[in-house]
Formats: structure tokens, sequence, C-alpha cells
């Protein structure tokens, strides 16, 4: 996912974008300042990090950039069940916290409390994909809709391509331990079973468009990071100096349009008598476009931001989990037997994977303890509220709430910061909390009307690819026991990027 491993030295290289911003000149220094101190006054809400006051408040978005997991930690310990403000260099960010206020969050309409208007400006959305995407986001629709769906029908197909990509990607040598740079195979084995329902064979298993899909989410992450350095009026600028997406478009459309065009043949002649239409999310986003009358290019240009949303989380999800597994890999037992059982009676079935209660919980309680976001439930006031405990939020305001802090709350998890796989687990099966559940004490993607529409497909597919894992593979670190610590940026949680697990092909692989 997000390169955060170098996020130091972007940092560094810029020194603070904000303060050259002021070295600029005038203009550019008032529209920096305006950021931070206007059009709305949040001098009411306590600061975190730094200081309230014009300038010497530099210091907490020097502090934030470099240690985001701490301050947010301090303000949530010093502000729990209320609101803080943490300086970025374009804005102030107010963190809200406690079960209350989230709650009284996520269950305030888009058109108060909007999640694209915050992805849009927060996360640099608006720059880097363009405003129309944003402006109609329907493929979110077809995401929460078509996917889920019909995902027992394309379940095999996802299990077909996760079975050949790990035969593929993790070297076969029998009784010898082989070392894998893991977050590498795990882009891209999420990439091809991803795109086996995004745009289905053989483009999902082709080279160059693999590669442009999985160099396309480090493009975005180093976009992300490096426009968040920037007040709004350079944003654009900056968006230009360090990701051309338009460039990017331009060469997936290599690989799609082909194909795009094969299928417009039969559904212009047809139209909705085509019977033999594909199945895959490709199609559902080919009907979406043509109802708008929009472009080969718009589409493309969704597909792209697809495989940016579910390569980025579910590829670092699953490798905090395989790092888990490798650190204990006691636990590889109890989960292979669930598998066993599950597979021999049901298949490799969408049924099979409701069936692992251990898998899911082990999946969970590793998002739970590492996340993906050290903030979440993004949000952007398009109106001025007051929240329940007093606290009045002007228009414009960006909201979040802080995820791990959330997390490693000893109020909401007994042993915190404790990696329990099992903890989610039930004594019967209806008392179990499934990974998808979403609360004010589980965000990771999101809660309420705006959480996370891919999260059901997501959860599928890294069962899958665990199943299949702990069935043909046994894994460990070469340090045995040690888990390789998280680098921590300011919109990302990343596993290490250079941690090497160790796979051992079993004898009795089970397929």
């Amino acid at each position: 996912m997000t390169p955060s491993h170098s996020f130091p030295d972007l940092v560094a290289s810029c020194i603070s974008a904000w303060t050259l911003c002021f070295a600029l000149g005038f203009p550019i220094a008032a529209a920096s300042f305006y950021s931070l101190f206007g059009p709305f006054n949040l001098h009411h809400i306590p600061t975190v990090g730094g200081s309230s006051i014009p300038l010497i408040s530099h210091r907490g978005v020097r502090k934030y950039m470099r240690d985001a997991k701490g301050v947010l930690q301090d303000g949530y310990k010093l502000h729990k069940g209320k609101a803080f403000k943490v300086a970025l260099t374009d804005r102030w960010l107010v963190v809200i916290t406690g079960k209350r206020l989230v709650d009284e969050l996520q269950k305030m309409p888009e058109d108060v409390a909007s999640f694209v208007g915050a992805v849009a400006d927060f996360q640099g959305f608006r720059y880097i994909f363009g405003q129309k995407v944003l402006e109609d986001p329907f493929h979110v629709n077809i995401i929460r809709s078509h996917l889920t769906k019909h995902l027992s029908s394309v379940f095999g197909d996802i299990c077909d391509e996760i079975h050949i990509a790990f035969s593929e990607l993790i070297p076969q040598q029998d009784e010898e331990w082989v070392p894998v740079h893991a977050i590498q195979v795990v882009r891209t084995i999420v990439a091809r079973a991803s795109n086996r329902v995004f745009v289905g064979l053989p483009v999902c298993r082709n080279a160059g468009y693999l590669s442009l899909a999985v160099n396309f989410i480090v493009d975005v992450a180093k976009a992300r990071n490096f426009i968040a350095l920037f007040p709004p009026v350079l944003k654009p600028l900056a968006a230009k100096m360090t990701s051309d997406i338009g460039t990017r478009v331009q060469e997936g459309m290599q690989y799609l349009e082909p194909l795009i065009n094969e299928r417009l043949r039969p559904m212009e002649q047809f139209g909705k008598d085509w019977t033999d239409n594909p199945n895959d999310t490709l199609q559902w986003m080919m009907d979406g476009i043509m109802e708008r009358d929009g472009t080969i290019e718009q589409l493309v240009r969704i597909v792209l931001l697809e495989n940016f949303s579910s390569i980025h989380s579910s590829s670092n999800t699953f490798t905090h989990a395989l790092y888990h597994l490798a650190a204990n890999p006691e636990y590889i037992t109890p989960l292979r037997e669930e598998v066993e059982t599950a597979i021999s009676e049901e298949g490799w079935t969408k049924a099979a994977m409701s069936r692992l209660r251990k898998v899911d919980s082990f999946l969970r309680e590793s998002l739970r303890l590492n996340g993906i976001n050290p903030v979440s439930m993004q949000r952007k006031a398009l109106k001025s509220f007051t929240l329940s405990d007093g606290t009045y939020i002007p228009k414009g305001t960006i909201l979040v709430t802080p995820a791990l802090a959330t997390h490693h709350d000893e109020d909401n998890y007994e042993d915190a910061t404790t990696f329990k796989p099992f903890r989610f687990v039930g004594e019967k099966p209806e008392d179990d909390v499934p990974l998808v559940t979403t609360s004010a004490d589980f965000v990771p993607f999101g809660h309420g009307r705006q959480a996370c529409p891919g999260r059901f497909f997501a959860a599928h597919q890294m069962k899958a690819m665990m199943a299949y894992l702990v069935l043909n593979y046994d894994v460990k670190f070469e340090n045995e026991g040690v888990r390789p610590q998280n680098v921590h940026g300011v919109l990302s949680v990343q596993p290490d990027p250079k941690a090497r697990v160790l796979f051992r092909r079993r004898k009795s692989s089970y397929t």
C-alpha cells in the first residue's frame, strides 16, 4: 500500500512545505494562514501536539507529520469522549472520540457531514482523480449492491485465481524454507483475485496491467502524502508535480479499451436483451457509464480508482495478519483444522468461508490491532452543527475519529494491545463478531451509512487467501517469534515493507 517507509524522507526533503509556502511570498503565505485560521474559528476546541497560536502552531504540524500515532494517542487520553484538534499543513483536523460522539457523527446525513467531501479534500482525491468522479460516485453504489449481491456466483473465480497466483508466486521447494518478500507477493495476489472480478480473464493475469494496478496505488499514495503538505492554492500544482494520473489512465486504456469496445458491440446490438453479458464489475460500470453518456476514459479512471481502494486496503490488512501468523506459527494448526473441515464439506464456496469463524476472528483481531489508517470516519461539515457535548463544528471542518487509539482503549477491549486471535469467536456462531461488523469501537471500515461498501468482498477474499495459505504452507519468520514493527505515516499504517516471511510447501497440500 502506501510507501510509508519513504515518508520521513519525503518530509525531510520538503523540510516543511508549509514553511516553504511562506517563503514564496505574501499571497501564498496568506493562503496558508487562511487555511489554518479562517474562514472559521476553531479556537474553542483544544489543540493537541502544539499551540493554537498562529506561526507557533507550525511546531504542532511538524510533530503530527512525524508522529501522528503518538499525537492522536495523547489527544485521546486527554480528551476522551470529547473533541480536540491537530494542525496539519493545510488545515485543522478535528478529532472526535468516544462512542457517543462517534455514533452521533455516523448518523448524520451526507448533506451535513460528508464522507465524499472529506475524501475529496482531506485525502486530496479532488486533485488526484478529478472532480467528476466525486460528483457522481455511482461506482460506490455498484460495489455496495451488485458486487455484494453477486458474490456467491463470482466466488469460484476468486478462489481459482488465488490458488493459481499462490502457486505461481511462491516457489514450491519441498521441505525447504523459502524467503518471500511478503507485501509484494500479497499485493499481486490481491490484484489478480480482485481483477478476476473487476475485469475478468485474461486481463487480470496480464503482467503489464498488474504492474499498472499495483504501482498505481504507490503513485496515489505518494501524491496523497505530498499534496497534504501544501495549502489549497498549491494543491493542484503539487498533484501535477508528484503524479500524472492522466498518464496512468492512458496506460490503462491500452489494456481495457479493446475489451470495452468488444463488449460495446453486443451492448449496442442487443441492448438489455444481451443475455451473455459478463458477470463482472467492468460490465456493471459500463452499464452505468452508458446511462450517463460517459466516455471510455472515465470508465478506465473508475476501474483504477476501484483497484486502488481494493489493493490498498486488502493487501495491507492481509499482510498484517500474515506477519502475526509467521510470528506465532502455533496458530496455524487450529486455523488449518477449521479450514479442512469447512472445505471438505462445502468446497471452495462462499458458504465454506462463512464457517471459518477462527479465520474471520484472526483477521478482525489483526485489523483491530494494526488498522489501515491512524484515523477513520472522515467527514467534512457541509453545514455548521453542534455536537451533543456542546462542541460547535463550523461549516468546512474536517472531522475524523482516531482508529488506533480507539482500538487500543482498555475500556473497549480487554488487554487491548495484546494480539488475541480468537477474541471475536463466541461460544456459539451467533455470538461471533464478524470481520465486516462495524461499531463505534471498531472503525477500520468506517461506521454507519458510509462504512466501506467493499468490505464484504474484501473479507471473503482475505478469508479465501488465508484458507489456501494455511492448507498449503507453513510460515515463520527467520527471527522466530518476532513480528516486524509497523511503519506509521500521516495517512497509513503499513506492515514493514522490507520484511520477508519464510514459506515451506506442505507435502499434503490441499487445493
